[in-house]
């Protein structure tokens, strides 16, 4: 007897997992919308609630304040799926660290990059705006420009261990060189401003890497 109910309890429970996770998914589609094509001052919750098909407090509830709509934007566009996931338990984090050279590591990196950078361009407009009047917002982009600079150091001393990296450049340069071209700001220029593509962006990095940081052939 105990079986039978515990199985529909079960059912209900998922069941209504599932309707949270894709109400999450409508209110976190719509405020993406709304920023991209209003701005972030000019989209209230009352508007994100109506794209979405829900109520206000159902917007509360399910993702926050706006201040944490754009956190969670910001961090599902780095991780590529519905949730935040710590860099260093990204899958491309995981290719990188185990690629067999330097050259290689900053192939999988500029791959990613460019990935990335599809998913965060409107969010990150979106986060430099709010960033201007919005204390948490602001907050908010210099803890991940914060969090980009110590993972970039991390991947400097992977480069390192592989013996390919140029003698006169030191950990701080090299991670400082990834750290400021691989930053949303600098695509916007290059993608946004210039014209380029997505693909050229990303050869781009690829190529400019190896050759501001590599050794060359026989240098020691």
């Amino acid at each position: 007897m105990a079986d039978a109910v515990k199985g529909p309890r079960r059912y209900v429970s998922a069941v209504r997992a599932e309707q949270a996770a894709a109400t999450r998914a409508a209110v976190l589609r719509a405020a993406r919308e709304l920023f991209t094509e209003r701005g972030y001052a000019a989209t209230s919750i009352a508007a994100i609630a109506e794209r979405a098909g829900v109520a206000v407090d159902t917007v509360y509830a399910a993702a926050g304040r706006k201040p944490q709509l754009l956190r969670e934007l910001v961090e599902t566009s780095l991780s590529g799926s519905d949730h935040a996931v710590p860099a260093l338990q990204r899958d491309y984090v995981a290719r990188v660290r185990a690629a067999g050279s330097a050259r290689e590591m900053l192939r999988i990196h500029a791959v990613a990059v460019g990935e990335i950078g599809e998913r965060l361009a409107p969010v990150h407009a979106a986060l430099a705006e709010a960033a201007v009047g919005d204390r948490d917002c602001a907050a908010l982009r210099a803890e991940i420009d914060a969090r980009r600079a110590a993972n970039m150091r991390l991947l400097a001393a992977d480069l390192r261990a592989t013996g390919e990296l140029r003698p006169d450049l030191t950990d701080d340069e090299v991670a400082d060189i990834l750290w400021s071209t691989n930053a949303a700001e600098y695509r916007a220029l290059l993608v946004g401003a210039r014209g380029w593509s997505s693909e050229r962006f990303r050869d781009w990095l690829e190529d400019a890497w190896g050759r501001l940081l590599l050794r060359e052939p026989g240098q020691r």
